[in-house]
């Protein structure tokens, strides 16, 4: 269903409900979550004349995103759909002469790469394939197309079983499991596949291999004399045993690799440069911690030399593009998303306000695309997903505007930033704090800390659709960037080595909530609390140090740290980069850090969120908290949401669902309604 039917289908429903739509000066509600759109994923045609990019909303009806490709004009100042009718495509890619378009898309039966015409919109099936295809790249004279599939693994049976007699019912085969990788939150166990790269000719034709082998690879990018695919895998025989592992390859069409770094740590997303002769590409270092950083590295493929770019005030590089003969980056400072361009005195802003791309949570996101300083970017605000925005010569164009007339009506939360000291050490921390509705100077609200996951991701002042409704219900809402958050630097994300949680980032928060009593805006007698996946960690580790919240909600957390690293996805990364060895080595170190240890000094009521086919967190984490809880006494409920992996956000009524019961269960404990009252009255 598209976005016109979609809010059709909306009014409709809310009419023969006696609703009405949003008035001016209405607050965000529950069911204007389906009603919300992004931009996403910019792509600038290679003359710089055109943007594609995505449209993402969601479908009440299935429940679901869905997302339609649009092209602007930059010449005509115009807008037209690519692809709008439902068709679920993938990965896209821009023809060297601008006229055609590469996507990915599931067939009727199987998967398929198709080039569209633009100017005839004819549409042709290039290839038919058993898997789907992804980073479609177009050699530089457009008579083929690279791209990655998976390929199964070919393994012979461990056992195999006598023939069952015709019309027999016998149970299911055993799965058998002997990869290090073998499960993957949200697609469960898997049959054992990798990624290879493939080329096929962009008229039509039969798809072939030019890697082969049990390696993953990534980051196609043709070489200028098109006889040749540069990319980035870790070949290494042990590579599932390692974590932060690539090297930059080239191979030419028979299939003859040739590597071009071997240093440790992984080399990523090669760029060639327009005179072919140097690639673009991102460095990180495999240090046993968990924050690290990237940097931009230039390679001369003639000589083998690499010269590493100085973006400058300690800042990891998550993107790096060619703009001519100059390069953009794309790093993230104090909650922010910036574009950089390399000038005569170093990198300069192109772009702080970046944003707007993660709906649930004000995380920081946003893309951009760039050609010969034709800049293409998704930003946002805290008061409105991203949009599409250009730069191009001289102008600054924001040419979507794809919320205002949800939002516009609205009154929404306003954002404050607040800096303070952290009583453990005096370390300055940033946090945000959103003003609820209607909210009255002088008077003392009931007061939600909101604590992000990662531990090492970060929030900022961008739109969060749980942020406003819990705004809109009443409570002032403060989130901040504790320590181990990225964007402030190689120290300030490595705190926490060795000690999440603790009573260190514990005090990190309460130093901020202290500083919102002492200036009369939170209610110190009405305190919660609530985080997902490392800020469900935070959660149940706090509730262990304090009784002062009233009610505490954590969604996804890791609640035992010798199980938990034994059990997910993620073991092999986590015992090498978050602690000193393996659980049977250094039990004291995993059980310090468990929120598990402290569940004796627990009287909090709490509320526990997670996904029953969580992998990342399982929810047998979740399990032995509320367990404990039950034997305590302790006042507790279990949510366990189906058929959900780790994202429990990620379909509308799961979010919906989420804040929902979030606020249910603080509305119980609240112990007196103060200033909501007079708000609702």
């Amino acid at each position: 269903m598209n976005r016109m039917k979609s809010k059709q289908v909306i009014a409709i429903a809310m009419l023969l409900m006696g609703m009405v739509l949003p008035a001016a000066g209405a607050r965000f509600e529950a069911e204007l979550v389906f009603d919300l759109e992004f931009i996403a994923n910019p792509l600038v045609s290679p003359d710089g004349t055109k943007v594609l990019y995505e449209r993402r909303a969601f479908d009440i009806m299935s429940d679901r995103s869905v997302a339609s490709l649009w092209l602007y004009d930059l010449d005509r100042e115009m807008h037209e759909p690519v692809i709008a009718d439902g068709t679920g495509f993938g990965s896209v890619a821009w023809a060297n002469a601008s006229d055609r378009i590469a996507f990915s898309v599931r067939g009727e039966a199987r998967q398929e790469i198709r080039v569209l015409t633009l100017d005839r919109r004819l549409v042709a099936t290039i290839a038919k394939l058993d898997r789907p295809a992804s980073q479609l790249v177009w050699s530089p004279d457009d008579a083929q197309i690279a791209f990655l599939m998976p390929v199964e693994s070919q393994s012979s049976p461990l056992f195999k079983p006598p023939k069952k007699p015709k019309g027999a019912v016998w149970a299911e085969a055993p799965i058998i499991v002997d990869e290090v990788r073998y499960q993957f939150d949200g697609r469960g166990i898997v049959k054992p596949s990798y990624r290879h790269l493939f080329v096929v000719p962009s008229q039509g034709g039969t798809a072939r291999a030019l890697t082969s082998g049990d390696f993953n690879h990534s980051s196609p990018v043709w070489a200028a004399s098109g006889g040749s695919v540069y990319f980035s895998a870790n070949r290494h025989e042990n590579w599932a045993l390692e974590t932060v592992e690539s090297d930059l390859f080239s191979v030419n069409l028979n299939g003859d690799l040739e590597q071009l770094t071997q240093s440790p740590g992984a080399e990523t997303q090669p760029q060639l440069s327009a005179d072919g002769k140097r690639l673009l590409y991102l460095k990180e270092d495999n240090e046993p911690i968990t924050y690290r950083q990237q940097r931009a590295v230039i390679l001369e493929l003639a000589t083998g030399t690499e010269r590493k770019l100085d973006v400058g005030e300690d800042a990891s590089v998550d993107v790096a593009k060619w703009s001519g003969n100059r390069v953009a980056v794309q790093i993230d400072q104090r909650g922010m998303r910036k574009v950089l361009l390399q000038g005569a005195r170093g990198f300069e802003l192109v772009s702080d306000q970046l944003g707007g791309e993660t709906l649930g949570r004000p995380y920081i996101s946003g893309r951009f695309d760039v050609v010969d300083g034709v800049f293409a970017t998704t930003e946002g605000n805290i008061s409105r997903p991203a949009d599409l925005v250009l730069r191009h010569k001289g102008r600054v164009q924001q040419v979507t505007n794809v919320n205002e007339d949800v939002l516009g009506p609205l009154e929404l939360a306003k954002v404050e930033t607040i800096r303070y000291p952290s009583e453990f050490d005096g370390t300055e921390i940033e946090g945000w704090v959103l003003y609820p509705p209607g909210y009255e100077p002088g008077s003392a609200y009931p007061l939600i800390l909101e604590l992000h996951g990662g531990p090492h991701l970060a929030y900022g002042p961008h739109f969060s659709a749980e942020l406003q409704l819990m705004a809109a219900a009443g409570y002032v809402v403060f989130y901040d960037n504790y320590r181990g958050s990225s964007s402030y630097g190689k120290a300030f994300g490595n705190l926490l080595q060795g000690k999440y949680s603790s009573a260190e980032d514990f005090q990190d928060h309460m130093s901020g909530i202290d500083l919102l009593i002492s200036r009369g805006i939170a209610d110190a007698d009405n305190l919660f609390i609530c985080g997902g996946s490392a800020g469900g960690i935070a959660t149940a580790y706090a509730i262990g140090l304090t009784d002062r919240f009233k009610a505490a909600v954590a969604a996804k957390p890791v609640i035992n740290w010798l199980s938990k690293t034994l059990t997910a996805d993620s073991y092999v990364y986590q015992i090498r980069h978050q602690f000193t060895g393996p659980p049977w080595e250094r039990f004291d170190e995993y059980w310090q850090r468990s929120p598990l240890s402290l569940v004796g000094k627990v009287t909090t009521p709490t509320m526990l969120i997670t996904g029953e086919e969580d992998r990342r967190t399982p929810i047998s984490e979740t399990e032995q908290f509320y367990q404990a809880l039950k034997l305590r006494g302790v006042d507790s409920v279990m949510v366990r949401l189906p058929d959900s992996a780790h994202g429990i956000a990620s379909r509308p009524s799961r979010l919906i669902n989420k804040v929902g019961h979030t606020l249910t269960w603080f509305e119980r404990y609240r112990t007196s309604r103060g200033d909501l009252d007079s708000i609702e009255q």
